[in-house]
């Protein structure tokens, strides 16, 4: 992307991203400590660090609670937890560890290529469709999904459905990712033209960076909700 090279290999006939699968275990690995250090030493009465975990599952319980009613909102907790964390997470590295090699990326934020933004928005597909043929079977599912509120309401419904994963995950790719390639562009112009317009750039460089983890933060947080909405209207469908 961005006209980088993108280094690759294959396995099992598939084309893997190395800098992806790095990217990846990385975020995994920075919310994994996060979330183990933040738990550590539990009580019953929280205090200092506590309070910081308990506010963020509070946070990603109502997120959950505000699209799924009832007690089918504890069973998607969890996963809007751990989402949320490592959409978050992923945001965010390309701003502060952005590294580049001779031959391109080395390490970037994983939510800047659509790969990884498309596999998260299956995940939450392959989840809904999941969720709403265990509760309703397939042949009330089917109905509900796709023949309501008429039969030949199908080609449109699947239509739908094609759309809804394809802009969850762009949405979240497009942002991020035109938000790394604009601190590209202003760290290009900073060593441009001398002192000049590097005294002029630094500002301007802080600004973007302080507004894209505004932006990595919200898209975080609009893509748990989506999230949440899709898996509402499996698991409860209108009558």
């Amino acid at each position: 992307m961005g006209g980088n090279p993108v280094a690759t290999f294959k396995f099992l006939g598939l084309t893997f991203s190395y800098v992806n699968i790095v990217s990846g275990l990385l975020a995994s690995l920075v919310v994994f400590l996060l979330v183990f250090w933040l738990s550590r030493n539990l009580q019953l009465k929280p205090t200092g660090k506590q309070n910081v975990l308990e506010w963020i599952m509070d946070f990603t319980n109502g997120i959950v609670r505000g699209s799924i009613s009832g007690d089918e909102a504890s069973n998607y907790g969890l996963y809007a937890f751990t989402l949320f964390l490592f959409i978050f997470v992923s945001n965010q590295m390309g701003l502060f560890i952005n590294i580049e090699g001779p031959s391109g990326d080395i390490l970037k934020s994983p939510t800047a290529d659509p790969i990884v933004t498309m596999t998260l928005a299956l995940m939450t597909v392959m989840m809904a469709h999941f969720s709403g043929v265990s509760k309703l079977g397939f042949k009330e599912y089917f109905k509900s999904t796709y023949l309501s509120p008429f039969k030949f309401w199908l080609p449109i419904s699947v239509f739908e459905e094609f759309t809804n994963f394809l802009t969850l995950g762009l949405r979240l790719f497009g942002n991020i990712f035109a938000g790394e390639m604009l601190l590209k562009t202003i760290g290009g112009f900073a060593f441009s033209n001398g002192i000049t317009t590097v005294i002029f750039a630094i500002p301007l460089e802080l600004l973007w960076q302080g507004f894209s983890v505004f932006i990595g933060s919200i898209q975080a947080f609009v893509f748990v909700t989506l999230t949440t909405v899709y898996i509402s209207q499996k698991v409860q469908p209108e009558e």
